[in-house]
């Protein structure tokens, strides 16, 4: 069969759409995730609270499906990846799946009883549910751009010799932390234009602008690691874009400061952390000034931007091994076949637009303001 597309242009085009599902993934589960660990702090009364989750309420388990679909994709397209990284995070992401699974069994239980003691134990819940994973997620970020302690034998089994501790280091809290206050102004973006105008509206609009500029700050820090740091890896030599995915065939080494490489090659690049930047300060502004429109596309704006940043900067790394950097999994010797990431994204084309509709849809029938009055007055909402 003769593929109409290269197997190098392949790649890349895989290395884009896997960067715009996490994207996706962030930019729209992202803003539950930093309303529920808003809302032990934002909302004070049990009706507040019952607004705050009903904003999130009706979408939450919709805005998922980014976060499979970019699970399934690096499974698909980059089983390398995925072998290495959900075996060598597995207490990582065992520790999220659990915060996760918080968030359904708190939204449905929340209510069914009256006695307050039971429903402030699930709105901890809940916020459990949002803090964890967010900074779970930007602690293995964090990780990814440090390197991962593995290795690949000659038979191609990879062997993890790292620990759950070693996870957390400086740079990587540093990660998780800008992870969650990146989250935590998108969650306060968004209550600004879901929530009815009031206290708890005010008190999203106040934890969100301390939050965006912990953001910046943060990000800023990143960049200035990431450039007078230990941080960065680079390839030698045997680097073949469309040659057979073996990672055993190409020789990379550690180059600090070599995450910064890609900018100075490509000035086009800049325009990833200037979003970042932009965007931040925009959703600062937005919600300092109420304005809501420009809050949540602010925000929306800094998640791209950030995320868009990491993975312009490692290009082309997806996953570099410190303890043997011959191991490195990169977007050249890690995919799967030619065939393989032609037919999906054949795939890809006929259903994502049908996803991006339908999502587009429920968005539409669901938008308005949610308000105490609805909550107390309507028994269907949580």
């Amino acid at each position: 069969m003769e593929i109409p597309i290269d197997y190098e242009s392949l790649r890349v085009i895989w290395w884009g759409l896997m960067g715009v599902l996490l994207i996706a993934f962030a930019a729209t589960d992202g803003f539950d995730l930093g309303v529920a660990a808003l809302l032990p702090f934002i909302a004070h009364t049990d009706a507040e609270r019952r607004m705050v989750i009903n904003t999130i309420g009706p979408t939450w388990e919709g805005n998922q499906v980014w976060f499979i679909l970019g699970g399934g994709a690096i499974f698909a397209a980059w089983p390398f990846v995925y072998a290495v990284s959900f075996s060598g995070f597995y207490l990582a992401m065992f520790v999220v799946l659990c915060a996760l699974i918080l968030r359904p069994v708190g939204f449905k239980y929340r209510s069914k009883r009256e006695d307050e003691r039971w429903r402030a134990f699930w709105d901890w819940a809940l916020f459990t549910g949002g803090f964890v994973p967010a900074l779970v997620f930007g602690v293995a970020v964090g990780n990814v751009l440090t390197g991962v302690p593995f290795r690949l034998d000659a038979d191609l089994r990879a062997f993890y010799e790292g620990t759950f501790l070693g996870l957390f280091t400086p740079f990587t809290l540093l990660c998780g932390v800008l992870s969650v206050a990146m989250l935590v102004l998108h969650g306060a973006a968004w209550l600004t234009m879901k929530a009815e105008k009031g206290p708890v509206r005010d008190r999203a609009r106040l934890y969100g602008m301390f939050a965006g500029l912990l953001a910046i700050l943060c990000f800023a820090g990143g960049n200035l690691w990431a450039a007078h740091g230990d941080l960065g890896f680079r390839i030698v030599e045997g680097v073949d874009p469309a040659g057979a995915s073996n990672p055993l065939r190409m020789l990379s080494e550690a180059a600090p400061g070599a995450w910064l490489s890609n900018f100075a090659q490509h000035s086009w690049m800049w325009i990833a952390p200037v979003l970042g930047y932009a965007g931040l300060a925009i959703a600062v502004l937005g919600v300092a000034l109420a304005i809501e429109a420009l809050a949540f596309s602010g925000s929306t704006l800094a998640v791209a931007g950030i995320i868009a940043t990491v993975g312009l900067s490692m290009f082309p790394y997806i996953l570099p091994s410190t303890i043997d950097p011959r191991s490195s999994l990169t977007v050249w010797n890690a995919s799967s076949s030619h065939l393989t990431l032609f037919v999906m994204l054949i795939l890809t084309v006929i259903f994502l637009p049908l996803v991006l509709a339908y999502t587009a849809w429920v968005y539409k029938v669901l938008w308005g303001r949610v308000t105490t009055r609805d909550v107390t007055s309507n028994p269907s909402m949580y």
